[in-house]
């Protein structure tokens, strides 16, 4: 699977953005999908995933009732929708797809076998 993960820029505090993760290769639908991001200096980190029918989600605590992520299987695409965005979520954004039996490691970096080249999202205060 490659993925191409979109949608990064500069944004303001409170604004909001929408990064997309395109796939070719493989359909999506085999695969749970992951979203991790990497701030400057920091680690890379778990941000969300959804399994893969869309149906269950997961969210770190920082972003929880401000991303939205949601996938279409049918255009192989994945997409996460960011609110009242902050300067702490200046990062590196990255999606990533894991085998759809791995849903109860889905925080773990180790489970996903593809990952897109990621984006920038930089939020100014």
């Amino acid at each position: 699977v490659q993925l191409q993960a979109s949608g990064g820029g500069l944004v303001q505090a409170g604004g909001s953005q929408k990064l997309s993760c395109a796939a070719s290769g493989r359909t999506l639908s085999n695969y749970v999908m992951g979203w991790f991001r990497q701030a400057p200096g920091k680690e890379r980190e778990f941000v969300t995933a959804i399994n893969w029918n869309g149906e269950t989600t997961d969210y770190t605590d920082s972003v929880k009732g401000r991303f939205t992520v949601s996938r279409d299987n049918a255009k192989n695409a994945v997409y996460l929708a960011m609110n009242s965005l902050k300067p702490e979520d200046t990062a590196v954004y990255y999606c990533a797809a894991s085998r759809r039996d791995r849903w109860d490691s889905r925080r773990q970096e180790r489970v996903y076998a593809y990952w897109g080249q990621g984006t920038l999202v930089t939020v100014s205060s």
